[in-house]
């Protein structure tokens, strides 16, 4: 049996240097905690690459790409979701990618490009396959058990991912994405000022399969199950797109656009489920009512890992070594509703936070993407950011945070998933607001209570 697993392993190795793929011969370190790999192998896209590898785990485990939105970062993603305290529960392997793709809402993961529109074109979708296929070897992950998810421009790359390599992922779950091939250049990226993006988008079930059909023609196999999640309040990625995704995987798995049933899982979710005729679930959509452009959010993870059908693997508790977030339930129809944790501890004290911001804006609207960086020596446990929004700018959604009100004075408070922030750590935050001219960023930021500084 080992010999015929290695053979398996050495063919798929084969296979991906055909593709320019190259796997560097180390040896892997085990560890509980985010490591970053260099030299993982063919890397067009310029990407960095993170891992976590749960210290509980079966001898073949699987992989999960988790993947950020503009603006972020495989670490940031990291301490912002709840996916390694999941991995902890069921020894699966996360890779998270840093997209380094300058594109106007900072560094964004590249689904505009002709490049990154071919089946092992170049570009980030060929870097990204370097980290699964290093992953295969150096940690024995299970090249049949790959399984790709992100939040916005991540989940944009998870519907790309799923379109180019229909026989390499399992399945996807995509948090405010958009269907493969629907930006169509460089030019019609990023999405504040984007065709595809603009609210107007609408393409036949048909014209919507056939982009995905047309990467790999040749290609008969089974297709990538798929689950979507959309907020009805999104403004900048917009909520009617969620149907758009829905008319394409349902046309490229040959079903019909009525779901075969729908239910509520969870209060303020709507989730419809398209199945085929062997009763096998293969798109899902989840509508979160009145969510903004801010998701996932607390269980939502928990929820995709269920889907993927990962939860039956072994369960331990969370290593002190993860982003500390609650234990999510394993069920799709349990996790609690999105919510602030407990009150902040006590103040850091002053000069023992800084915060980094960065605005991209366009005609009347802008997105402020924000970091946090504990500088002191002791974790912060619950968090409230204080900030005051320049004049005629007014916060429309958010992501990461609660925030009230929505103009002049504003409070940003964590998330149940994000509530600690430990000594030299950093959580990332951000939002999209409308202006009447004035783009400027807010003149100071006290983290509960204590004045930051500036980077």
């Amino acid at each position: 049996m080992k010999k015929i697993k290695r053979k398996l392993l050495l063919a798929l190795a084969a296979s991906l240097a055909v593709a320019g793929v190259t796997i560097p011969a180390v040896q892997p370190a085990f560890a509980a905690s985010l490591v970053e790999v260099t030299n993982f192998g063919s890397n067009p896209g310029g990407m960095r690459m993170h891992v976590y590898v749960p210290d509980s785990r079966p001898a073949n485990p699987a992989i999960v790409v988790a993947m950020h939105g503009c603006g972020g970062s495989g670490p940031g993603f990291y301490s912002g979701s709840e996916f390694a305290s999941l991995a902890n529960q069921y020894g699966f392997i996360v890779i998270y990618p840093s997209a380094m793709q300058e594109a106007g809402f900072g560094r964004c993961f590249d689904t505009w490009s002709d490049a990154a529109k071919r089946r092992d074109g170049g570009s980030d979708p060929v870097s990204i396959m370097s980290m699964v296929a290093y992953a295969v070897l150096q940690y024995g992950g299970d090249a049949n058990r790959v399984f790709a998810t992100g939040s916005s421009s991540g989940g944009m790359m998870t519907q790309h991912m799923l379109a180019l390599y229909p026989d390499r992922f399992k399945a996807g779950a995509s948090f405010m994405g958009v269907p493969f091939n629907c930006f169509a250049n460089a030019a019609d990226y990023p999405p504040g000022s984007s065709q595809c993006t603009g609210g107007g988008m609408n393409r036949t079930p048909q014209q919507w399969g056939d982009a995905v059909r047309q990467v790999n023609p040749s290609f008969t196999g089974t297709r990538p199950r798929v689950q979507l999640w959309h907020g009805t309040s999104d403004t900048l990625v917009p909520y009617s797109l969620l149907q758009e995704s829905i008319e394409q995987w349902t046309n490229v798995h040959g079903l019909g656009q009525t779901p075969t049933s729908s239910d509520t899982p969870q209060a303020n979710w709507n989730r419809r489920r398209y199945a085929d005729a062997s009763g096998t679930v293969r798109v899902e959509a989840l509508s979160i009512q009145g969510a903004g452009h801010s998701l996932p959010s607390s269980g939502m993870a928990a929820a995709a890992v269920a889907f993927f059908g990962l939860t039956s693997g072994p369960s331990t508790p969370p290593s002190p070594s993860t982003p500390a977030s609650p234990s999510p339930s394993p069920s799709p129809s349990a996790p609690a509703s999105p919510s602030p944790s407990p009150s902040p501890s006590a103040p850091p004290g002053t000069g023992s936070c800084r915060v980094a911001s960065v605005i991209d804006a366009w005609n009347n609207g802008l997105v402020e993407n924000i970091t946090i960086t504990n500088t002191g020596s002791a974790a912060v446990n619950g968090w409230s950011l204080v900030f005051t929004l320049p004049g005629g700018q007014a916060i429309t959604s958010g992501w990461n945070a609660v925030y009230a009100p929505t103009s002049g004075q504003v409070t940003a408070r964590n998330l149940a998933y994000n509530a600690a922030i430990p000594a030299g750590g950093s959580v990332s935050l951000g939002f999209q607001a409308t202006h009447t001219g004035n783009t400027a960023k807010p003149a100071s930021f006290t983290l509960n209570g204590a004045a930051c500084a500036i980077a």
